[in-house]
C-alpha cells in the first residue's frame, strides 16, 4: 500500500509539473501533454501494483490444542494475614 501510495504521489508530482512547466502555446498542446502523463503514470502505478507481495501468507498448520487434563476441586486454607481461610482450588495433573 505504501508503494502504491508513493507512486501515485509522484505521478502526480511529474504530471502537475509538467502541466505548470511550460504554458501552452495552443489549446492542443496542454491534451497531448496530459495523455502523455496519463500514460507514463498509469505505468508506474501498474508496476508498482504488478511488483507487490501479496497482502496474505500461505497455508499455515496450526496444531491442535492437547486434550484437558484431568482436574478436580480442593478445598486448601491459606494465612490471610489475619487468620485461616479456607477456599477452593482447582488443581490439575
Amino acid at each position: 500500500m505504501k508503494k502504491t501510495f508513493v507512486a501515485a504521489l509522484t505521478v502526480a508530482t511529474i504530471a502537475g509539473s509538467l502541466v505548470t512547466a511550460t504554458p501552452p502555446a495552443k489549446a492542443n498542446d496542454g491534451v497531448g501533454a496530459g495523455i502523455a502523463a496519463g500514460l507514463i503514470g498509469g505505468a508506474i502505478v501498474g508496476g508498482a501494483i504488478a511488483s507487490s507481495r501479496p497482502a496474505y501468507g500461505g497455508p499455515v498448520y496450526v496444531a491442535e490444542p492437547p486434550p484437558p487434563a484431568p482436574c478436580y476441586w480442593q478445598r486448601q486454607r491459606y494465612w490471610d494475614g489475619y487468620g485461616w481461610v479456607v477456599r477452593p482450588v482447582r488443581v490439575c495433573y
